[in-house]
């Protein structure tokens, strides 16, 4: 990807995150997409979040796998730094790892600012918590005990971070194939949270838009400072 496509996807990216923020804060499409994993009879949910099988292949083992796989990537690029075959990849390498920190953590930074409940907690979904959208205010004889820590979604961003291995290919068929695995990958983690109730649409959604709007910066920025010079 030329820089000039760089600049263009981050422009678009900026746009359809802005777009996306207002459309749900606006709306109230999270609520009735949720309603389809809330069963009002008996006030759960549809999946069980102690199902220990879907629990470990889409959350504690999955996230310790993504882990494992940046340490690894990390690994490669300090041991065999001056290989030819590593510097035919290195920039790729470079942003993948660096995308693998700055994107969970730009996620969990927000997470622990913005005190947006979560659908399993508000009062229409079983909870005790108003309906708050990230830029609401709390009512003013709501009580609160400490921050709630539920917006975006934290648990996609490993996975959406992947969307880095599309600058890890040459061939264009393969970068489509890497991003395609990405993108799938952190929906299924992302849809695991919806039906346990943990998260709403509009979370995962511009949890995809800020991590893809990073990676291009950061393979901007590393393209530029470390790669063009040497070229």
């Amino acid at each position: 990807m030329t820089q000039k496509s760089i600049n263009f996807q981050i422009l678009l990216s900026f746009v359809l995150l802005v777009f996306v923020l207002i459309f749900f804060q606006v709306t109230n499409v999270d609520i009735y997409i949720q309603e389809l994993f809330f069963n009002f009879n008996n006030k759960t949910w549809i999946w069980n979040r102690q199902e220990p099988i879907s629990e470990f292949l889409l959350y504690s083992g999955l996230k310790k796998s993504l882990i494992i796989f940046a340490l690894f990537i990390l690994g490669i690029l300090v041991i065999f730094w001056r290989k030819q075959i590593i510097k035919k990849y290195r920039f790729g390498l470079i942003v993948i790892v660096l995308s693998s920190i700055i994107v969970p953590f730009t996620i969990i930074s927000l997470k622990n600012t913005t005190n947006t409940p979560c659908p399993k907690n508000i009062e229409y979904f079983g909870g005790n918590y108003p309906d708050i959208k990230v830029f609401d205010s709390y009512p003013k004889n709501f009580v609160q005990y400490g921050k709630i820590r539920c917006w975006p979604a934290g648990h996609a961003s490993g996975g959406f971070a992947l969307m880095s291995l599309f600058f890890l290919f040459k061939k264009r068929k393969n970068q489509i194939l890497a991003l395609g695995f990405a993108i799938s990958l952190a929906w299924l983690m992302g849809l695991y949270k919806m039906v346990i109730g943990d998260h709403f649409l509009s979370h995962t959604i511009i949890t995809m838009l800020i991590a893809w709007l990073e990676i291009l910066l950061i393979a901007k920025f590393t393209k530029r400072k470390f790669f063009e010079k040497s070229t």
